[in-house]
């Protein structure tokens, strides 16, 4: 199982040319930016995927539909600075997201807040700096209202509604039956009359269905069907709606047979979308939130070989990186069947013998493995093993604290 043979190399395709020349040319520009970077393992993310992929959206997406960054995808300081005059809004998930927004020069009316579990701290500091709360349940909102009353403001706020459909084909699904996501869609009304009574500033709903869905038709129909719900929903609130955030759930390939999202498509639907928002309910901002979709495929992880071992005739490639850095590679982040993400000998990407190789880390569990049973160019010890789609849900999504082991770096390149 471990022979090399020789055979031509075909490496996952690239769309990202600084990215590109570092493997394309042998591995030394490659080498170089390890050298820059100082040591392995570490995480680049490229400028220019980011900035092209936005471009494509803006020329692509209807105009009135307004794009925001959803931090928790990769919250790395000089990405979000990057994204920030960009994108026209950021959507956190903590007090720690939200300083990392702030810092980055986002206006505060252009932050939302979301996700369950918000603590009164970070209540207090959201009403205070003026973002959108997307409250998740009726007691949130109790709290919310405390807090208004507390520090003499009016908070800013949305309702995350938990719908009565889900997101078919979707990576995972975040509404349509019982989730800690938002109020179910029935009880909304009755939500609705008690935020009225309690005075706050009622902007609109947030409905988020689901991720990783590579169907342009399945997002389609659930952006229709969310539009539809905010529109019913909208009939027993305190105020217009000025604003609906409808998610975003748009994925990326990962792994083989996979297609990429015809997101022409999405926008197509979008336009009706959008008319049926504009003529129910005319000045409201229909918001499409994106993470995984601007920013994975604008980076890679790199480690670095450390030892080639044979056990039963099997080759393992042990590596300075692993789970603990990348725990959506190794397929503990949701997968249900194993899969390998997009990897390659980095400075091996062309020629050479290949062989069928398994991917570990340094950890103590057999979990720690980045590529099981996968074809690569054989690799010897001290070369670069290179983990495609790793710009969202890497670093920050990972068990960085297990066993010790020093983090990698990051780099924006």
């Amino acid at each position: 199982m471990g022979s090399a043979t020789e055979r031509p190399s075909h490496p996952p395709p690239r769309q990202f040319p600084v990215l590109d020349d570092c493997l394309q040319l042998g591995g030394v520009l490659l080498t170089r930016l390890a050298e820059r970077v100082g040591r392995t393992p570490f995480y680049a993310y490229e400028r220019d995927h980011v900035r092209s992929r936005i471009d494509l959206l803006r020329r692509t997406l209807p105009q009135g539909v307004q794009l925001h960054y959803a931090i928790k995808a990769n919250p790395m300081p000089a990405l979000v600075c990057l994204m920030a005059p960009l994108v026209d809004g950021f959507d956190v998930a903590s007090a720690g997201e939200m300083k990392i927004a702030l810092d980055a020069g986002m206006a505060p009316s252009a932050i939302s807040f979301a996700g369950p579990g918000k603590s009164n701290a970070e209540l207090r500091s959201a009403v205070a700096a003026g973002v959108l709360l997307h409250l998740e349940s009726e007691e949130e909102m109790k709290r919310a209202a405390a807090t208004g009353a507390l520090l003499g403001l009016t908070p800013r706020v949305a309702v995350r509604v938990n719908p009565d459909f889900e997101l078919k084909y979707a990576g995972m699904k975040m509404a349509g039956g019982a989730h800690q996501f938002g109020i179910d869609a029935e009880r909304v009304p009755a939500m609705l009359r008690q935020l009225g009574r309690l005075g706050l500033d009622f902007h609109g709903f947030h409905l988020f269905c689901g991720a990783q869905n590579l169907s342009a038709t399945a997002i389609g129909e659930a952006q229709r069907l969310c539009v539809d719900l905010a529109l019913r929903l909208a009939e027993h609130a305190p105020s217009p709606i000025r604003t609906l955030n409808i998610g975003g759930g748009l994925g990326v390939p990962y792994f083989p047979g996979e297609r990429p999202l015809d997101f022409p498509a999405v926008a197509d639907g979008l336009h009706a979308v959008l008319d049926t928002l504009n003529a129910a309910a005319p000045g409201a901002r229909l918001v499409l939130e994106l993470g995984r979709y601007l920013v994975a495929e604008a980076g890679v992880y790199v480690c670095r070989v450390l030892e080639r071992k044979l056990s039963h005739g099997q080759t393992f490639l042990i590596t300075d990186g692993g789970m603990h850095h990348h725990l959506a590679a190794s397929g503990n982040f949701g997968q249900v069947i194993r899969k390998n993400y997009p990897v390659a000998i980095g400075n091996r990407m062309y020629g050479g013998p290949r062989e069928t190789a398994t991917v570990v880390g340094p950890l103590c569990t057999p979990l720690d493995m980045l590529a099981d049973g996968m074809e690569l160019t054989r690799a010897e010890v001290g070369d670069f093993v290179v983990v495609f789609q790793s710009g969202a849900y890497g670093l920050t999504a990972s068990p960085t604290a297990f066993l010790g082991h020093p983090g990698p770096a990051e780099v924006l390149v």
